[in-house]
């Protein structure tokens, strides 16, 4: 039996990843591929009780939280995760999840001085695929949003289980999600991402999350699984 694949649907708050995530668990479950959902920071986990205790202030302001502290509760949360993951992947299924490692990389960078991004980048890296022995991603599958248009997309969201707050400790910042965004931009440049922009060229709108999704289909039957790109 060979080895699942691994597909990442990353980008900044308000980019949609839960809906493109969700989309494309449809549309494996219509053509019949075998596949496992996850969505990281998993709220129920030890780790994730800590990550929500975060995002809601509980530790002091973003700027007071030292991003190695914050970085190691979401690496803790997806070693929890660990053995769910290896078994799916063992067993020849695909993992579609909503934010992995590159969330971590992406949000904590922020989150240092700009000059410091690549040691602190290197580190989180070990942690998480060196350390903790994490499975490395087959495909990450970038939806590329303006910082504020993400923030104003946050604010449309429904209440959610970890927070009360219309926006959380990270998406109230619209100058952290820039920062993130920049960071993003960057670790994009790795062979195994595609970056999909959620802008229309012409019009600066948000596109439809269908015209996304299909942009989606495409990465994924071009890259990792070829019977995705069926009807």
């Amino acid at each position: 039996m060979s080895r699942g694949k691994l597909i990442v649907i990353e980008g900044i708050d308000g980019a949609g990843k839960g809906t493109q995530a969700d989309l494309l668990a449809g549309a494996f479950q219509r053509r019949g591929i075998a596949f496992v959902r996850f969505s990281f920071p998993r709220y129920e986990s030890s780790f994730g009780r800590l990550i929500a205790r975060f995002l809601n202030g509980e530790f002091g302001p973003l700027a007071a939280v030292d991003a190695h502290f914050s970085a190691l509760l979401y690496a803790g949360d997806r070693l929890e995760a660990k053995p769910d993951l290896e078994a799916a992947l063992n067993s020849g299924q695909a993992i579609v999840t909503d934010r992995y490692v590159a969330s971590n990389l992406a949000h904590q960078a922020a989150r240092v001085p700009a000059e410091r991004r690549p040691e602190f980048i290197s580190w989180l890296r070990q942690l998480e695929y060196g350390i903790y022995g994490l499975p490395v991603e087959d495909l990450v599958i970038y939806l590329r949003v303006q910082a504020r248009e993400g923030h104003r997309l946050v604010g449309l969201k429904s209440a959610r289980s970890y927070t009360a707050m219309r926006r959380d400790l990270q998406e109230s910042d619209v100058l952290h999600l820039e920062e993130a965004a920049l960071v993003y931009d960057q670790l994009a440049q790795a062979p195994n991402w595609v970056t999909i922009d959620c802008s229309d060229a012409k019009s600066g709108k948000h596109r439809s999350p269908e015209e996304i999704h299909q942009d989606v289909l495409g990465a994924i039957g071009s890259r990792v699984l070829s019977r995705v790109a069926q009807p």
